[in-house]
Formats: C-alpha cells, sequence, structure tokens
C-alpha cells in the first residue's frame, strides 16, 4: 500500500538541483528573495507618496525648491541650443509671429484675400494667362497625376490586400468635404480654369483643402511605407510641381496646399491607428469565441 502511494505521490512534485541552489523550473531562491525585496520597496514607496499627497505636497518651499527650471545651468542652455535647435527655432518663430499677428494691418472685407503664394508665382500666372494651350496642357497631365495616386490608393487596397491607404483616402475626402461646406472660401479673380482640369468640365469645387495634394502625400506615404523609394520620390517631385501650377493657376490658396500636407499624414496615420485597433478587435472577439466553445466542449 505504501508503494502504491508513493509512486501516485512521487510523479507530482518537482526534485530541486542542488547546484547553485537552481531548480529544474528554472527559478532560484535568490531570485524569489530579490522579488519580493523589491515588492516592499515598491510598497514603501507608494505609502510615502500617499503621505506626501496627504500632506499637501510638502509645502510651498518644498514645491519651489523642486522646479525644474531651477536646476537649469548655462551649460544646460547651450546643450538645449546646440543639440535641440529645431525647437528652438520653433520658439524663435513663435515670438516673431506674435509681433507680426499683433502689427500687421488685415485685409480688408472689400479686397481680395493676401496670398504669399499667388506672390510668388505671379510670373507663372502671366504665362499662363497668356498662353492657354499651355493652361490647357498642364491641366491634363495634372489631371492624370490624379488618376494615377487614384489607381495606386484603390491597387493597394483591391489588388495588394492593403485597406490602409484607401481607408486615409476616404477619410481625408470625407473631412474635406465637411469643411469645404462649412467655410466656402471666394474664388480668386484671377483663377484660370480649364475643361480638363480635376474635376473635368468646369465644375465647382470646394478650395479647402487640396484633395491633389492630400491624395499625393498618401499615396506617397504608402509608397515609402512598402519600401518603393524611387516611386515615392517621383510623386513627391509631382507633387511640388502640382502644388505650384495650383498656386499659379489660382486653383488653390497657400492654405490650401499646406493643410493639404498635413491632411494626408494626418489621415495615414489615423488610418493606420484603425487598422490596429480593428486587428485588437478581431483577435479579442476570436479568444472570446475560442472560450466559449471551450466551455460548451
Amino acid at each position: 500500500m505504501s508503494d502504491a502511494v508513493t509512486k501516485t505521490v512521487a510523479p507530482l512534485r518537482r526534485k530541486s538541483n542542488p547546484i547553485n541552489g537552481k531548480h529544474t523550473n528554472g527559478v532560484t531562491i535568490d531570485g524569489i528573495l530579490d522579488e519580493h525585496n523589491r515588492q516592499i520597496g515598491i510598497n514603501s514607496q507608494m505609502e510615502n507618496i500617499a503621505k506626501k499627497t496627504d500632506d499637501g505636497g510638502g509645502g510651498e518651499g518644498e514645491w519651489t525648491s523642486k522646479a525644474s527650471f531651477m536646476t537649469w545651468t548655462m551649460h544646460d542652455i547651450v546643450y538645449v541650443a546646440i543639440h535641440h535647435w529645431i525647437p528652438c527655432l520653433f520658439a524663435a518663430g513663435v515670438l516673431f509671429f506674435t509681433v507680426v499677428e499683433y502689427t500687421f494691418q488685415m485685409t480688408p472685407a472689400s479686397s481680395q484675400p493676401f496670398d504669399l503664394g499667388f506672390v510668388a508665382t505671379r510670373s507663372l500666372h502671366s504665362i499662363l494667362a497668356s498662353s492657354p494651350n499651355l493652361n490647357t496642357v498642364l491641366a491634363a497631365l495634372n489631371t492624370v497625376l490624379v488618376g494615377m495616386q487614384t489607381t495606386y490608393i484603390g491597387c493597394t487596397w483591391a489588388v495588394e490586400g492593403r485597406p490602409r491607404a484607401t481607408i486615409a483616402a476616404l477619410f481625408m475626402f470625407t473631412c474635406r468635404g465637411i469643411l469645404g461646406y462649412s467655410t466656402q472660401l471666394p474664388r480668386p479673380q484671377e483663377f484660370l480654369g480649364s475643361g480638363v482640369d480635376y474635376p473635368v468640365g468646369n465644375v465647382s469645387f470646394f478650395l479647402f483643402y487640396s484633395g491633389h495634394v492630400a491624395g499625393s502625400m498618401i499615396a506617397s506615404l504608402d509608397m515609402k511605407r512598402m519600401q518603393r523609394f524611387r516611386l515615392a520620390m517621383v510623386f513627391d517631385i509631382l507633387n511640388v510641381l502640382q502644388s505650384i501650377r495650383l498656386l499659379g493657376t489660382r486653383g488653390h490658396y497657400t492654405i490650401d496646399i499646406a493643410v493639404g500636407v498635413g491632411a494626408g499624414i494626418l489621415f495615414d496615420s489615423l488610418a493606420g491607428k484603425y487598422e490596429e485597433m480593428s486587428k485588437r478587435h478581431l483577435r479579442t472577439t476570436r479568444c472570446s469565441l475560442i472560450s466559449k466553445d471551450s466551455l460548451v466542449t
């Protein structure tokens, strides 16, 4: 009887390896003690934080003595200026444009909006205005670019099975429609239209923001993500030329172009987050279904 009990109990126990005090399951006695001591230290730190919170943070003197800026030295300031010059440049920009904003003469309601991009492309506008055929050719080429980016974005989903760029384009154009209808900017007086320009047929369109530029950005970002760097570089160059043409024909304001670039980046990022969220939800749903099936069986 005792032999039977011994045979039954023995497999349920793991034998320890006496060498270095290690067990066969890979857990050491020293590791258990270290983890126990670490937990005690964490608990004591939490108790101290809770005590300081209850006491009001240690008073005003302790608060000011621990302020970060009071520990800064001239060496720290020089280090930031050298190694973090981009944020410093933006800080200077904030100061500069704060002065400009509070001192410049605002455009009166009776005048056309001032646009720096129109000023920079004044010579191009004169050339296109004096040569309608050239304007038509450039408009046709721009429509071809729109077709290229639309085809690429659609094929990433329909052919390659990657919906991120398509989702980003759907987000972007929907938001563009909402914003474009909400604030309907006046069409520039010097606008040079063309029957072959997209949208084809000299139909009305939203000025804010540029769907041409945003769509090209979404396509370019997807190309870079797939390491199609040469194709992405071609699209970026065409996007720059497209932006110059849109300013030259007065088809968009500068702010439309700039926001179009930002919109392409933003909605591509949001589409990526949507994909991650959908995948997590799908994994959670599958796990719950597996759990239910295991309970039934």
